[in-house]
C-alpha cells in the first residue's frame, strides 16, 4: 500500500517537473522571439538612420556642386565683362566666395563624420550578420553589407579628395579678390587672367570629385531605400 502511494507521488512529482520544464521552455522561446524582434527593430532603425544620413549628405553635396558652378560663373562674368562698371560683378563674385568657403567647411565636417560616427552603422550591421545561424543567408547578408560599405568608402574617398582640392581653388579665389580689391579696373582684371585660368583648372578637378561622391551616394540611397521598385 505504501509502495503504491509512493509510486503515485512520484508520478505527480514527475508530471509537475515536466510542466515546470515546459513553462520554462515557453518563457525562453518567448524571450528569444522578443529579443529577435528587438534586434530586428534595432537593425531597421540603424539602416534608416544610415539612409537618412546619406540622403542628407547627398543634398548637401548637390548644393556644394551648384555653389561651385555659381562661384565660377560669377568669376568668369567678371573677367569677361566688356563694358560698364565692374564693381557690381566684383561684389557678386566676393559674395560667392564666402558661400564656397561655407561649402568647403561642410565638406570637412562630413568627412569627419563619415570616418568617425558614421562607421558605427556598419559595425552594428556587422554584429547582426554575425548572429545569423543560417550560413547561406549569412553569406548573402555579408555580401550585401560589403557592397553598401564599398560605396560608402568611395563616397568618403571622393569627399576627401574634394576637401583637398578646395584648398587651391579657394586660394585662387581669395588671391583674385585681394588683387582686385584696390584695382577693380579693366587693367586690374587683365592682370589676374592667369589666376582665373588656374581657378578654372582647379574647379574642374574639384567638380569631378564632388560628382563622383554624388554618383556613389545615389547608389547608396537606392540600396538602402525601403521602397519596392519594379
Amino acid at each position: 500500500m505504501y509502495s503504491g502511494c509512493n509510486s503515485e507521488w512520484s508520478i505527480r512529482s514527475l508530471t509537475k517537473l515536466i510542466e515546470q520544464i515546459h513553462e520554462k521552455m515557453k518563457k525562453s522561446i518567448i524571450l528569444t522571439i522578443g529579443l529577435a524582434a528587438l534586434m530586428g527593430a534595432a537593425v531597421y532603425a540603424n539602416q534608416q538612420l544610415l539612409a537618412s544620413s546619406i540622403k542628407e549628405a547627398r543634398a548637401e553635396t548637390s548644393r556644394t556642386s551648384d555653389q561651385l558652378k555659381s562661384t565660377l560663373a560669377a568669376l568668369n562674368a567678371l573677367t569677361n565683362q566688356k563694358k560698364g562698371d565692374l564693381r557690381p560683378a566684383y561684389d557678386t563674385f566676393c559674395s560667392e566666395i564666402s558661400k564656397t568657403e561655407a561649402a568647403a567647411n561642410w565638406t570637412k565636417m562630413r568627412i569627419n563624420w563619415m570616418t568617425g560616427e558614421g562607421q558605427t552603422y556598419f559595425s552594428n550591421w556587422q554584429k547582426t550578420i554575425d548572429d545569423i545561424s543560417n550560413e547561406k543567408l549569412r553569406k548573402k547578408s555579408q555580401k550585401r553589407l560589403d557592397a553598401v560599405q564599398e560605396s560608402y568608402k568611395k563616397v568618403e574617398s571622393s569627399l576627401q579628395q574634394a576637401g583637398d582640392k578646395f584648398v587651391p581653388f579657394l586660394s585662387d579665389l581669395n588671391d583674385i579678390k585681394k588683387a582686385l580689391a584696390a584695382d577693380i579696373t579693366p587693367g586690374g582684371v587683365k592682370a589676374i587672367k592667369s589666376t582665373v585660368r588656374s581657378a578654372n583648372w582647379n574647379h574642374q578637378f574639384l567638380d569631378q570629385s564632388v560628382n563622383s561622391a554624388l554618383k556613389e551616394m545615389d547608389k547608396m540611397e537606392k540600396a538602402l531605400s525601403s521602397e519596392v521598385k519594379e
